[in-house]
């Protein structure tokens, strides 16, 4: 694993250290603290993006391909949503009247964070894609029926099927690579930087005023 990844386990390990400390009352040194790893940050490795030719291709592919797996492909690639939010998703998240996405957390499937929970615009091929999907649920209460078990949402699954065919077929990206290229587009397109942290649940950088309001509207 990479030393980001290394790092994240130490501090998920002194978070627990620290909190027994406190409960229990117990005045020691959290081993975890201070940890050196060799050469941390060292191994990063920027992600890799569509083009848009690489989009349009995989999107035609996905429409045609009468499989489900390859059909998160357009609607990834045009929401930016992380691919358990999509895989986790109820047919009752799913306005085709309004042409909205509402992305909430449900019994089988949390969200990352707080900021999360959103509502999207479903456009082009994401429509499309999701208008598929939805026509073969075949009465089932979610989108993805095949990754939803009694414990929870597989979508580690539907993960490792798709990049199965992305990393083939399109010089080795991944289903992550496609909410890497939203961004990017988003950025190409100048829209506001409050609204891209807002259609893609990320975290906000624009202080207390971001928080002021509502928000974008679906419009």
């Amino acid at each position: 694993v990479k030393t980001a990844t290394v790092r994240r386990r130490l501090n998920s390990l002194s978070a627990i250290f620290n909190y027994s400390y406190a409960e229990l009352d117990i005045d020691k040194r959290n081993p975890f603290t201070r940890v050196i790893i060799p050469k941390e940050g060292k191994d990063v490795s920027k992600r890799g993006v569509f083009t848009t030719e690489q989009l349009v291709e995989g999107y035609g592919l996905a429409l045609t391909s009468g499989s489900t797996v390859k059909l998160l492909m357009p609607i990834l690639g045009e929401t930016g949503c992380r691919l358990a939010e999509i895989v986790g998703l109820r047919v009752e998240d799913v306005d085709l009247k309004n042409e909205v996405l509402h992305i909430r957390p449900n019994s089988h499937r949390r969200l990352k964070t707080a900021g999360s929970e959103r509502s999207l615009p479903l456009v082009g091929h994401a429509l499309d894609a999701v208008r598929l999907v939805m026509a073969k649920a075949n009465g089932s209460d979610w989108l993805f029926p095949q990754y939803i078990k009694e414990d929870g949402c597989y979508a580690t699954h539907a993960s490792n099927a798709l990049n199965k065919w992305l990393k083939r077929d399109f010089s080795d990206l991944t289903a992550h690579s496609l909410r890497h290229t939203v961004r990017d587009r988003l950025r190409a397109s100048e829209v506001p930087l409050e609204a891209i942290d807002q259609l893609g649940g990320w975290s906000s950088v624009g202080g207390v005023g971001s928080r002021y309001g509502q928000g974008y509207s679906v419009d």
